[in-house]
């Protein structure tokens, strides 16, 4: 049997990158997954394409996670279609790198709204859902929290957030017996990472260059830590961040 088999996952920001990869591997681990997308209709219907060609079973659902009402339609959808969820997420996410002397607060509003405020909706929606048996969720952070890049003030501040928020409301749910975790990763080969210059770059090279395994990620590197944590493996596991960047801190 397959660690997740009877299992419903929300995957939000699913479209591409690393929630792509956490939304085929949790499907491959037999989880019925709820991809979630804000404007990607297309790539969001590919996963899901790739996901029942495996054999798994899987549904794209639009909707930003910094609106409410697009959380509540989302798990909506999730339940209408599955009739429960087990298993959330928090993947979606934005970033904008500049010195301080370029800081706006749209610059501010915008990655705060998806990085932060995104992953308390979400988790408040997906708490309402959880049966009485309980569920996990696991936040995508980011080594930036740990490893304080300069020209990343916002960004990084937002995933130090996402830290604090998954040790808050590990304490806040484990009485419900929800786990919530946090995966950061490093730099990871995604589209999104090369539409911005980083992969190829001098950038790439001195991240290698500091990484002890000497390489960049991928989405299945994420993807993996991600499938342990939603699973019963990882049952006696909550509160923790887990570095998942090759050694770079």
């Amino acid at each position: 049997m397959k660690r997740l088999e009877n299992k419903v996952a929300v995957v939000t920001g699913a479209s591409k990158g690393i929630g792509a990869g956490i939304a085929e591997k949790l499907a491959a681990e037999g989880a019925a997954v709820v991809v979630n997308y804000a404007s990607s209709k297309e790539d969001a219907e590919k996963v899901v394409a790739k996901i029942i060609s495996n054999g798994g079973k899987a549904i794209a659902v639009k909707g930003d996670v910094s609106k409410a009402a697009d959380v509540d339609h989302l798990f909506a959808e999730a339940l209408g279609q599955y009739g429960a969820v087990d298993i959330l997420v928090n993947n979606a996410g934005v970033y904008q790198w500049g010195a301080l002397a370029d800081f706006t607060e749209e610059s501010y509003h915008f990655q705060f709204n998806i990085n932060v405020l995104g992953v308390l909706l979400a988790s408040k929606a997906a708490v309402k859902s959880f049966s009485e048996k309980g569920g996990s969720i696991i936040n995508i952070g980011s080594a930036v929290s740990s490893a304080t890049p300069a020209g990343s003030a916002i960004y990084t501040a937002t995933k130090s957030a996402v830290d604090s928020i998954t040790r808050v409301l590990s304490k806040e749910l484990g009485p419900k017996n929800i786990r919530v975790n946090s995966v950061n990763p490093g730099m990871v080969v995604t589209e999104g990472a090369t539409s911005a210059g980083f992969i190829g770059s001098e950038i790439e090279t001195a991240m290698v260059s500091n990484t002890p395994l000497r390489r960049v990620g991928q989405p299945e590197d994420i993807a993996l830590a991600t499938a342990f944590l939603a699973s019963d493996d990882a049952r006696w596991v909550t509160g923790e961040v887990i570095l998942a960047s090759g050694g770079l801190r």
